[in-house]
């Protein structure tokens, strides 16, 4: 699956940044993520950097005959039907590894949304790692891994700071992008 994720990826003449900041332990904002598009290209570009990151799903995408190829990508699957403490379990998961790479599209989907979910800020503070930009941009068709930000704890300003950075780059659906605001968990 990941050759066949690649091989796109080539074919598609995109140009890959980089390179993958050390060390490998780190959230990356994955944003805006306004297609399915977005995970082929963006697999595409951090396999080519050699970066195996992880992203958490659904349980129900790692199900016969999606799970092996799920978890193969990098998949971690979540119960989101239960109440979980979602937070405490990924900062658990960057304790227990000597390398991880936890990716996480704060729109929580591809549609147009109000603001950010904060998971991702939330997991960075817990565990004590740096947000790293994901960086995708339709219009230059460049994809692939940017600044490391530190969260300093004080969300409201860091988020001044994201929204600033994330402005400057074109989704595949510009009416769906969304720099980021303010929002739930």
């Amino acid at each position: 699956m990941e050759r066949v994720l690649i091989w796109w990826y080539d074919r598609q003449g995109w140009t890959v940044v980089g390179p993958v900041p050390e060390p490998r332990k780190f959230v990356v904002i994955a944003a805006p993520h306004t297609s399915n598009w977005d995970f082929v290209y963006f697999i595409g570009a951090t396999r080519k950097l050699g970066a195996h990151l992880s992203f958490m799903g659904k349980k129900q995408l790692f199900r016969w005959p999606f799970e092996k190829a799920m978890k193969e990508l990098g998949g971690i699957p979540v119960d989101r039907s239960a109440s979980k403490n979602y937070v405490q379990q990924m900062a658990d998961e960057f304790r227990s590894r000597s390398e991880f790479m936890l990716t996480i599209a704060p729109e929580g989907t591809r549609g147009k949304v109000g603001q950010w979910r904060t998971g991702f800020y939330h997991i960075a503070m817990e565990a004590g790692v740096p947000l790293v930009f994901g960086v995708m941009d339709y219009k230059r068709k460049f994809v692939g891994l940017s600044e490391v930000f530190h969260p300093t704890g004080d969300y409201e300003a860091d988020m001044i700071k994201i929204r600033a950075y994330y402005s400057q780059f074109t989704p595949k659906h510009p009416q769906l992008g969304n720099p980021g605001t303010t929002g739930k968990s």
